[in-house]
C-alpha cells in the first residue's frame, strides 16, 4: 500500500537521549491501571506514548461510534512507543506504520512534574483534509514548544492524539446516518478529550485548564467541538486555538452528498446486494477494503468528510455562528496571508473561465450567477490586487494568466472569511478572540507559493531543525529573524495554553497582541521581515465581508 517504516522509528526519534540504564522510568496511574513512560535527558522530559483512549475500531466497532475503554489491570503497561497511526492517504502518513487499531494519545511533560502539579493542558489535532496525518508526525513534536514555555515561566503538559480518517473515519451514506454512526473522527477527538478530563491529574496536568488546538482540518475539528451539539457546554475544554480553519467550513456536506460514493465502495466489495450494508462493510477483510478505498499514489478518491448529521453538527457553520450557539471560551484564531496558493484553481486565463469555475459546480457549488457576477467585481482582473502580494503586477502564466485573482478570492472563501467572521462572532458575545495573519514565506515551500497553508506551524511548534519535514528544512538559510519570531509565536501559544493570554509570558518585546474588539477589530501580523505589528481587521475587507453576507450561497 504504502512506504511503512519499521515498527521502533518513530520512538527512536522520541526518545533520543533517553534516560540511562538504571535511572527511574516515570509512571502515571490512570483510572485503568498503571503507564510507564520514557525519560528523554536532552529535554529533560517524560514521554506516555500510544495509550489507548478508547476500544479500537476493529471488528464491528469499524464504522461505530467509538467506545469507551472497558479493561483495567493491575501490573505496568508500557507507553515508551507511538501506536500504529490511523489509516490515512497521502504525504503526511505514509512514513509511519498504519492501521485500524490506531485510538491512541500521547502525553509529554517535564520530568519535574508530578501528580500534584496541576499544570494547564494543551491538546493538538493533527490536520489533514481529515484524509491523512497523525500525532506521530514530528512536524508536531511538542518537545520544543514545551521546553520554551518553561524558559518563560508559563509551562504546560502537551496532549496529542489519532483520530480515525478517510473512509474510516468519515463514512457517509443514509445508512451510517440512519444508525447514529456519523462523524466518527470527530466523536474519537470528543471521546479523546473526555479520557484526558479524566486522567491527566495522574500526569499532573489541571482537568479544568484544557485547551483544544489544531490546525487546517485540526482547526476545523476545535471550530466543530466550540459548537458541537448545538454549543452544549460539556466542560471539556477552557479554551481553543485555531490555526487556519474553525467552525465554518469551506464547504460542508451532508450524508445525500456522499450517498454515490458509498454505493460504489459497497459495490466493490460485494455488499450491495446484502440486507445491511453497513454491516457487511464491517465483515470485509481490511486489506481488501484498504485496496478499494487506496488510490494511486497513496491517494484516495473516497473523500468523505464531516457532514452536517443534526447532532454533533447541528447546522451550518455560518448559521450557528449568526445565533451564537458555541462554547464562550477564549480563543486564537488566525489564517496566512496566502492561502489561496495552496487551493487556488490553475489553469484559468480568462474572466469567462473564471466565471464558469463560480458557476458550473466544479469550485466544490455552483454559484448563482448574480453572486458570481458580483465576485468578478470585487476580485478584478488585475494581478497587483492578487497573492502573493511581493509578485507586484506580474503574471504567472504557467499557472494560469489569471491565476493571482483567483487564488486571492479562493483563499478568502476556503479561510479568511471564516476567519473573520469566527473572530466577529466571539465579540459579539463579548468573548475573548485574539485574531492573527501570518505573513511569512519558510524555506520548504517554493517562493511562488508565499506565506501559503501551513507555514505557521513550525515556527508555533519552534521546529527550528526541521524535524519531519522530508521536502526541505523550514528554517534553513533564513536569517536570525524568523527564529526570533518562532520564539516569539510559540511563547504567545504558550502563554495562551496557560493563562488564556497570549501575552502574559511575552517580555522584553515591543509587540503586544490586543484582543479583537466589536469597535476595534484587529489582527496581530506575525512578520521576521520588520517587527510584528497589529492591524485594523480591514486586510481584502470588501470581498470577505461580502462572501460572509452571503454565506448561503456558499452552502455553509
Amino acid at each position: 500500500m504504502m512506504l511503512k517504516l519499521a515498527a521502533g522509528y518513530l520512538a527512536l526519534l522520541a526518545t533520543a537521549e533517553a534516560a540511562p540504564t538504571g535511572a527511574a522510568s516515570p509512571t502515571a496511574n490512570v483510572r485503568n491501571g498503571t503507564y510507564v513512560g520514557v525519560r528523554n535527558t536532552h529535554y529533560q522530559q517524560d514521554f506516555f506514548l500510544g495509550m489507548p483512549y478508547a476500544q479500537q475500531p476493529v471488528g464491528d466497532l469499524r464504522f461505530t461510534v467509538p467506545q469507551p475503554l472497558n479493561e483495567s489491570w493491575s501490573g505496568q503497561h508500557d507507553a515508551m512507543e507511538y501506536s500504529d497511526i490511523c489509516v490515512g492517504y497521502g504525504t503526511d502518513s505514509i512514513w509511519y506504520p498504519q492501521s485500524e487499531a490506531c485510538l491512541t494519545l500521547n502525553v509529554i511533560r517535564d520530568s519535574s512534574v508530578n501528580e500534584s502539579s496541576r499544570l494547564p493542558v494543551g491538546v493538538w489535532i493533527h490536520g489533514g483534509g481529515f484524509y491523512e496525518g497523525s500525532s506521530a508526525d514530528q512536524r508536531y513534536n511538542m518537545s520544543a514548544i514545551v521546553s520554551n514555555s518553561y524558559k518563560i515561566g508559563k509551562p504546560f503538559i502537551a496532549v496529542s492524539l489519532n483520530y480515525r480518517l478517510s473512509a474510516w473515519g468519515f463514512l457517509s451514506s443514509s445508512q451510517v446516518s440512519g444508525t447514529g454512526n456519523t462523524n466518527l473522527g470527530l466523536r474519537d477527538q470528543r471521546l479523546a478529550l473526555q479520557w484526558v478530563k479524566e486522567n491527566i491529574e495522574a500526569f499532573g496536568g489541571d482537568p479544568d485548564k484544557i485547551t483544544i488546538w489544531g490546525e487546517s482540518a485540526g482547526a476545523m475539528s476545535v471550530g466543530y467541538h466550540l459548537a458541537a451539539y448545538g454549543g452544549r457546554d460539556d466542560g471539556l475544554f477552557r479554551g481553543a486555538i485555531m490555526e487556519s480553519g474553525g467552525t465554518i467550513s469551506a464547504s460542508p456536506a451532508n450524508y445525500t452528498g456522499y450517498q454515490s460514493l458509498y454505493d460504489d465502495l459497497a459495490a466493490k466489495v460485494n455488499c450491495s446486494d446484502v440486507v445491511d450494508s453497513l454491516q457487511c462493510l464491517r465483515q470485509v477483510s481490511f486489506e481488501q477494503l484498504n485496496a478499494v478505498l487506496n488510490g494511486t499514489d497513496g491517494e484516495s478518491e473516497y473523500n468523505f468528510g464531516p457532514v452536517i448529521d443534526g447532532d454533533l453538527i447541528r447546522d451550518w457553520g455560518s448559521l450557528q455562528l449568526d445565533k451564537h450557539e458555541f462554547i464562550k471560551v477564549p480563543i486564537i484564531a488566525g489564517t496566512n496571508t496566502d492561502e489561496g496558493t495552496a487551493f487556488g484553481p490553475t489553469g484559468i486565463n480568462t474572466t469567462e473561465q473564471f466565471y464558469a469555475y463560480l458557476t458550473d459546480g466544479s469550485s466544490g457549488f455552483k454559484l448563482p450567477p448574480t453572486v458570481a457576477q458580483q465576485i468578478l467585481q470585487l476580485y478584478p482582473d488585475d494581478p497587483a490586487l492578487g497573492i502573493p502580494e511581493f509578485l507586484g503586477s506580474s503574471r504567472i502564466p504557467s499557472e494560469g494568466y489569471e491565476w493571482r485573482r483567483t487564488c486571492a478570492y479562493a483563499g478568502d472563501y476556503v479561510m479568511h472569511a471564516n476567519r473573520r467572521r469566527q473572530c466577529e462572532a466571539w465579540t459579539e458575545t463579548s468573548t475573548a478572540a485574539y485574531c492573527y495573519r501570518f505573513n511569512m514565506r519558510a524555506a520548504d515551500v517554493p517562493i511562488l507559493s508565499g506565506a501559503t497553508h501551513f507555514e505557521e506551524v513550525s515556527f508555533v511548534f519552534n521546529n527550528i531543525a526541521g524535524l519531519g519535514y522530508h521536502y526541505g528544512k523550514p528554517f534553513a538559510g533564513m536569517p536570525e529573524s524568523y527564529i526570533q519570531l518562532s520564539n516569539l509565536m510559540t511563547s504567545m501559544w504558550a502563554s495562551f495554553i496557560h493563562d488564556l493570554d497570549p501575552n502574559s509570558g511575552i517580555k522584553d518585546s515591543d509587540v503586544r497582541w490586543q484582543a479583537y474588539g466589536k469597535d476595534q477589530p484587529v489582527d496581530l501580523v506575525f512578520d521576521a521581515n520588520v517587527t510584528s505589528y497589529m492591524e485594523p481587521d480591514t486586510w481584502r475587507k470588501e470581498g470577505i465581508d461580502y462572501i460572509n453576507s452571503v454565506a448561503s450561497a456558499y452552502w455553509r
